[in-house]
């Protein structure tokens, strides 16, 4: 029988799993948020879809993303290749869009930073325009680019030009530390064998003051101020900025694919036979072909009308030069 008087005995299994002080810890790899910012990428409207063969191999296919997982928040590059012809600004809104969203819906973490590289293209595929127009945002969407002006966006930069230095030098000391492991080993009598530096040492041991020391000494102080030049010497960046309103660049485009659109703009103007364009970071170059039917002012007004609207879009605000040949 039950005593009635008994107090009844509390549920602590249902308490104490219920705390979330005694519960486990929860960690999200890297790898896993990488899966989950190009797969949510493929499925945007325009980004061309992953491709098989040599780039997947050597880590370049695309699309491809960095990842790095803080406390609170994540950071991520994400490099893509976008389907021809696709307006860059309306994808990368809706890429911006969709992939925070899907991050944060599956793993709970905001997304602080999200940098967007084009860099490539793909063929045409059938791409619904209808929605890839950006206007279906949500208010949230519009506030989150605006609140990304604040974010100091990461240019992508080119490899620093110590690297070169830097490979050859840690080659010669693991080629070093191989030899010097072979005499080591060679002294103690483990291995066998007519030593290889032995002599040199010995040579380099004996010597004193020379007049051809100070060519020597020279040539290294020379040497290490240029690895030291080297070491110091800004990254020059690879990409060009591609402004959306007034939010902070997101989105960056190699200067060959300024290029090739400045060209296919200027070469859809009637009377130009063909055009080439060259892009450094001050200026545009646009070299125009035109017919012996119309005047060189005309052919320079008609593509500096095709092609300024477009370079308009870039951040860095080259000069536009056109040079018009027969």
């Amino acid at each position: 029988m039950v005593d009635p008087e008994s107090p009844p005995v509390p549920d602590t299994g249902d308490t104490l799993a219920d705390d979330p002080g005694l519960r486990g810890r929860l960690v999200i790899k890297e790898k896993a948020i990488t899966k989950i910012v190009t797969t949510a990428a493929t499925q945007v409207p325009g980004i061309g879809k992953p491709q098989g063969g040599f780039s997947r191999l050597t880590g370049r296919h695309l699309p491809r993303a960095d990842v790095s997982v803080g406390t609170d928040a994540i950071a991520i590059n994400l490099y893509v290749a976008v389907t021809w012809p696709s307006r860059v600004d309306r994808v990368s809104r809706r890429l911006h869009h969709d992939v925070s969203d899907r991050v944060q819906e599956l793993t709970g973490l905001p997304v602080h930073e999200l940098n967007i590289v084009v860099a490539g293209a793909t063929g045409a595929e059938s791409v619904d325009r209808s929605s890839d127009t950006g206007d279906h945002l949500p208010a949230e969407a519009e506030t989150s680019r605006d609140a990304a002006a604040a974010i100091r966006a990461r240019t992508p930069r080119a490899l620093p030009a110590a690297v070169p230095a830097a490979v050859a030098i840690a080659l010669g000391a693991l080629a070093l530390a191989v030899v010097a492991a072979r005499e080591l080993l060679i002294v103690h009598e483990t291995v066998h064998g007519a030593p290889w530096i032995r002599n040199t040492v010995e040579w380099a041991a004996r010597l004193h003051w020379s007049e051809w020391i100070i060519p020597v000494v020279v040539a290294c102080a020379v040497l290490g101020v240029a690895l030291v030049v080297a070491a110091l010497k800004p990254r020059p960046p690879t990409h060009v900025p591609l402004t959306v309103s007034t939010a902070a660049p997101v989105v960056w485009m190699r200067p060959t694919d300024v290029a090739r659109t400045t060209s296919s703009h200027a070469s859809a103007v009637a009377g130009v036979v063909t055009a080439r364009t060259t892009v450094d970071r001050r200026r545009v170059t646009v070299h125009v072909t035109r017919n012996e039917v119309s005047s060189e002012q005309e052919i320079e007004a008609a593509v500096r009308d095709a092609v300024e609207p477009g370079l308009r879009h870039l951040g860095t605000e080259p000069q536009l030069r056109i040079k018009v040949r027969t």
